[in-house]
């Protein structure tokens, strides 16, 4: 399971703070507004798939203002879209020199981290989640909650259900609606052998959004295991009518050959 951010970070990372640095003249303002521009350009070809074109328009806003988080925090995500995550992991850490207690930047640092299967980058990412917890004035910090209760599950080394459980119901007591924190809680139930919870939140999952191949092999999963069989071929057969080629499709197809 891939995480996911609740807000895009290409939009996100445009609402951190725009300021540049400590001189208020009137040519750092309009190099300020100039790298703005630039960033939002560049996010614009990232989304069409222009990505030296993009690669570009961020060089030039950095060198228009060296403090202005957004180039820095957009760069990390087109080398990361491009596959150069050591280039990725510096731009982020070059925005955090910037503003090291901005709560979105550390929620987006800690995601590209968790995203990683190094066990060292998750125990990073999970650091990061939690300090833009304590960030009291963190407006979403719901995003944080599921992203730690996911990264908390995904690292193998430790199992740490708990505390991941904690989390992901913290999202969702904020917002009972979180997709992300609905899948990640049904993936729990699986992980956890706790088929009737994976039932109950992919059930909750599908009343908010469309069926994907992820969220259709989990709760068939959960019916295999429940011994629902009418409610297994159901669910399976959506799963091969909608996503024939999906990875989770070829799974369910291995699995129907034991």
């Amino acid at each position: 399971m891939k995480l996911i951010i609740t807000i895009s970070i290409i939009i996100s990372i445009l609402t951190l703070s725009a300021c540049g640095g400590s001189s208020n003249n009137r040519t750092d303002k309009q190099n300020t507004e100039s790298a703005g521009l630039n960033v939002k350009l560049a996010s614009g070809y990232i989304q069409r798939g222009q990505l030296e074109v993009a690669k570009n328009k961020l060089l030039k806003a950095i060198k228009l203002d060296d403090e202005y988080v957004p180039a820095y925090t957009t760069m990390a995500v087109l080398m990361d879209k491009i596959g150069e995550k050591e280039e990725a992991e510096n731009y982020y850490l070059e925005a955090l020199d910037i503003k090291p207690k901005n709560p979105e930047l550390l929620n987006n640092y800690g995601t590209f981290l968790c995203q990683m299967d190094d066990a060292s980058k998750l125990e990073d990412a999970v650091e990061q989640f939690r300090k833009a917890l304590r960030n009291q004035f963190y407006a979403t910090p719901q995003t944080a909650h599921a992203n730690l209760g996911y990264c908390l599950m995904k690292n193998e080394k430790y199992h740490n259900y708990d505390e991941s459980e904690k989390h992901l119901r913290m999202a969702l007591k904020i917002n009972p609606q979180m997709k992300t924190a609905l899948l990640s809680m049904g993936e729990l139930g699986i992980k956890s052998s706790r088929y009737l919870m994976a039932r109950a939140y992919m059930q909750r999952y599908h009343t908010v959004s469309p069926a994907t191949a992820q969220s259709l092999w989990l709760q068939i999963q959960a019916e295999r295991a429940l011994g629902d069989q009418q409610y297994f071929i159901k669910i399976s057969r959506q799963l091969l009518d909608k996503f024939p080629e999906s990875p989770e499709a070829k799974e369910l197809m291995e699995l129907s050959d034991k």
